[in-house]
């Protein structure tokens, strides 16, 4: 049975160290020796508990308080990183920028690669033409292809030491992720149609009835 904990009221029980006995999947039940494996891991690898212990002080420093850049900036600092790469959507340049200018005031080197270096035809991925975006007035503007690729192999010349990624669509975002030599975190996740806020379609009535039409067309 996979762990179905989206069904728990978790806050009942493991945040307050007990298992749900009245779920048979609770992986606290179905599978103890998970739970001995990643507790091993915890005392064992020295990058887990380093990254583990900073990670608590942060949340426990700045929760609810902080932004997510404070906490990004804060988890830096105590890992020891000082070279820090930027992998950003074009549409996010501003962002970017902004980001930089502001981790550089906290005396961070920052390197930084924009989703369409390279400038590769969608086309000459195989991508079909279809899928070339184009303005109002029958402009291409997106018949070059994201890049993920090669906006981690330069990080990882670059040699940083902690990537952000800041936009990435859906699927480049993972590329980037499995080819970074460094660690990776999400500052910003890319959502048009919400500000860049994912969450918030599930806080409204658009987003049920949304899903609920979406669902009724397949």
């Amino acid at each position: 049975m996979d762990p179905t904990c989206h069904k728990c009221n978790s806050r009942s029980f493991c945040t307050l160290g007990k298992p749900n006995k009245n779920m048979e999947n609770c992986p606290m039940i179905l599978s103890p020796e998970i739970e001995d494996e990643a507790l091993k891991l915890y005392k064992t690898n020295e990058n887990i508990k380093k990254t583990t212990k900073i990670a608590s002080i942060i949340e426990a420093s700045g929760y609810i308080h902080w932004p997510r850049l404070k906490d990004t900036i804060e988890f830096a600092k105590g890992m020891g990183y000082r070279k820090i790469g930027l992998a950003f959507c074009v549409g996010l340049q501003k962002e970017a920028k902004k980001t930089a200018e502001i981790l550089i005031e906290y005396n961070f080197d920052v390197c930084s690669v924009c989703c369409k270096n390279g400038a590769i035809k969608k086309t000459d991925l195989k991508v079909p033409e279809e899928y070339t975006i184009f303005s109002k007035t029958g402009y291409p503007l997106g018949f070059v292809s994201c890049n993920p690729v090669a906006q981690a192999l330069l990080l990882n010349k670059a040699k940083t030491e902690m990537n952000l990624i800041i936009g990435l669509c859906v699927g480049h975002d993972i590329t980037f992720t499995q080819l970074s030599n460094a660690p990776v975190s999400t500052l910003i996740a890319k959502d048009r149609s919400n500000p860049h806020n994912p969450a918030a379609v599930l806080y409204t009535s658009y987003g049920d009835s949304y899903f609920a039409k979406d669902l009724r067309m397949k």
